[in-house]
């Protein structure tokens, strides 16, 4: 059996401790969690998505919607996989996929402590992100992000102070471009936050469309 000096075992215990500590750190404030390599990734429910965007359609049809596509965002999913969703109509299917961030509550602002059980409410000061459909409205400057936001109008009694929370639509700068799974993606205030790339590619389609869009996030 070889001996250790004292020093040197120090030496070792402080070493593991720093290289542990730079494995865990993301330059986030957050933190990985290593999981099991059996553990199976989150995807999608294919049939779930079918049926909310049904529904979305038939109250787009009523509302006087635009009718081309809507946003879904399910936060059943896990935040560090795909849950935004750019819904097409006409195509009958998922077009564009994205990360999306949801509210803290009462955990830290900007780590990913609920991101696999994230809570809801509709009250202000909450911390949490609220269910229901949403129209999406003005686009205006933020100061997160790519410095642009839309607001959102909640339509539903679940959701209907998201303009008195300041609730909105904008990305952030800690978001991801790509799935991180099992890490999860940062959570904010309650507004749904995507990457700086993807909300690149998604303000040209708000932008562009003369109907009011709806955005539905469910659970």
């Amino acid at each position: 059996m070889i001996q250790l000096s004292p020093s040197k075992i120090i030496k070792t215990f402080f070493l593991t401790l720093t290289f542990l500590c730079l494995s865990c750190s993301d330059g986030k404030n957050t933190f990985r969690v290593f999981t099991s390599s059996k553990e199976e990734k989150p995807t999608v429910n294919i049939e779930k998505t079918r049926k909310k965007a049904e529904e979305a359609l038939s109250f787009c049809k009523q509302k006087k919607f635009n009718t081309d596509f809507c946003i879904l965002i399910d936060m059943s999913l896990h935040s560090g996989v795909n849950r935004f969703f750019i819904y097409d109509f006409k195509e009958k299917k998922i077009t564009k996929k994205y990360l999306v961030g949801h509210g803290c509550g009462n955990y830290i602002w900007s780590w990913a402590q609920s991101k696999d059980n994230p809570g809801f409410s509709n009250e202000d000061g909450s911390h949490l992100s609220s269910l229901g459909k949403y129209k999406i409205g003005e686009r205006g400057v933020s100061e997160w992000g790519i410095k642009v936001k839309y607001l959102m109008h909640g339509l539903e009694e679940t959701n209907n102070n998201a303009l008195k929370r300041a609730i909105v639509f904008h990305s952030w700068e800690k978001m991801d471009d790509h799935e991180i799974y099992p890490q999860g993606s940062p959570e904010g205030w309650g507004c749904p936050t995507v990457s700086n790339n993807a909300l690149r590619e998604i303000d040209p389609i708000l932008k562009a469309t003369s109907k009011p869009v709806l955005m539905w996030i469910y659970n």
